[in-house]
Parts: structure tokens; sequence; C-alpha cells
């Protein structure tokens, strides 16, 4: 179910101490079958839309840390993209 889905989620971030925000893909995996995810990993996908960062396979391949530091480079981008030159 939803919930159960929801659960497993909450229990997978707690026991690898994830402080990032975490979506739950539909009960029908709609997401997933269109990034390929299976087995599980962990996306960041940009403004554009696009896969920023590719996780490895879960829940072994999960590397939080790693995924944080991608995120913040993406946001640093992002943020002197916006910038002028000087």
């Amino acid at each position: 179910t939803a919930a159960e889905r929801v659960e497993a989620a909450q229990a997978c971030c707690a026991a690898l101490h994830m402080s990032l925000p975490l979506l739950i893909d539909t009960i029908d995996d709609r997401v997933g079958h269109a990034y390929s995810g299976m087995p599980d990993r962990l996306y960041i996908i940009d403004r554009a839309g696009k896969v920023a960062y590719q996780g490895g396979r879960g829940p072994m391949g999960f590397r939080p840390g790693e995924m944080e530091q991608s995120l913040i480079m993406l946001l640093l981008d992002e943020d002197g993209s916006r910038r002028p030159a000087r």
C-alpha cells in the first residue's frame, strides 16, 4: 500500500541518517519505470527536469553524503548562474 511504502521509506531514511527530503513514487512506480530506477536508486532531478545525480543500486549503493554533495554543487551552480558577471 502507499502507507507501507511511506513507512519503508521513513525506516530507510532513519537507518541511513538521511537529512535530504525524500519523494516516494506512486504505487504503480510510474517514475521508477520512467527513469529505469529498478533496482532502487537515489536521483536528483534538476529544475530543467534532467537527472543531475544517479546513485548506485540500493539500498547498499545508497550514498546519502555523496548525493547531498551533488545537490549542494547543483544549487551552488544554479545560484552562480543567476548572478551577473563582474
